[in-house]
């Protein structure tokens, strides 16, 4: 097993929560729409409160394209607060992603990463969805692997079986793949599950909950922690 960040070859990152900002994303629907209906909560109060249903709509609904799954998640949140979602508000977030924006250190961490790594995405999202996001890392990912693509969404083992396979393809050896992700849930989880060593990048750090990402509910582990992908980038290029 590895024990440096110099000895892998290839990194797979999760994109959301990660790379994208998808808390200020989802927000920037959510706050409107509660402000509209009446509701006096404040941005990590309503993503608590949709975190929980995403995750149960994607465990419910795997194949269901990801615009579809924001805007039931949507539904069934305001339905928990006792306040309709109109079919408007729902397709607004069902539409957002490609405005969601990047963590402001994404980008340039990943172009120095990529003169060292192969780059690898593994992402709940669609096709068309994360071809917005990408145009926001200005990164060409040596391969992407979303939901669409697998039938599924983390954390079931989908993805990560595909990744099994493109690193094959690639000749890299498992124990040279280095995952890197923000969610306990979604991703360190299943890593730890199939034996995959990981870096935390733990964006919330310094703050109270766990936000649009539901509280862990399986064994986890990680090898690294950065606070952002700066300081990833840092150590693993230094």
């Amino acid at each position: 097993m590895a024990r440096e960040l110099a000895d892998f070859d290839a990194l797979s990152f999760d994109c959301y929560g990660t790379l994208i900002d998808w808390e200020s994303g989802i927000a920037a629907v959510l706050s409107p729409w509660s402000s509209e209906v009446g509701l006096d909560l404040d941005r990590e109060q309503l993503l608590t409160a949709y975190a929980g249903h995403e995750a149960r709509t994607e465990w419910d609904r795997p194949t269901a394209p990801y615009p579809e799954v924001l805007a039931q998640s949507f539904r069934d949140t305001g339905a928990e607060l006792g306040r309709e979602v109109s079919d408007e508000w729902a397709t607004r977030l069902g539409r957002s992603v490609p405005d969601w924006p990047a963590f402001p250190d994404s980008a340039d961490a990943l172009a120095r990463l990529a003169e060292r790594y192969a780059l690898i995405i593994l992402s709940n999202v669609d096709r068309t969805s994360f071809a917005g996001s990408n145009a926001r890392l200005g990164v060409e990912f040596d391969a992407i692997i979303t939901a669409e693509d697998v039938g599924a969404y983390k954390p079931r083992l989908n993805h990560f079986e595909r990744l099994d396979e493109v690193i094959a393809e690639r000749g890299v050896p498992r124990d040279r793949l280095l995952h890197v992700a923000q969610s306990l849930f979604h991703d360190h989880g299943p890593a730890k599950q199939i034996g995959l060593s990981s870096a935390w990048i733990n964006r919330r750090q310094g703050d109270a909950g766990w936000g649009a990402t539901p509280e862990p509910d399986a064994e986890y582990s990680y090898q690294w922690e950065f606070p952002s992908m700066s300081a990833f980038a840092d150590a693993a290029l230094g």
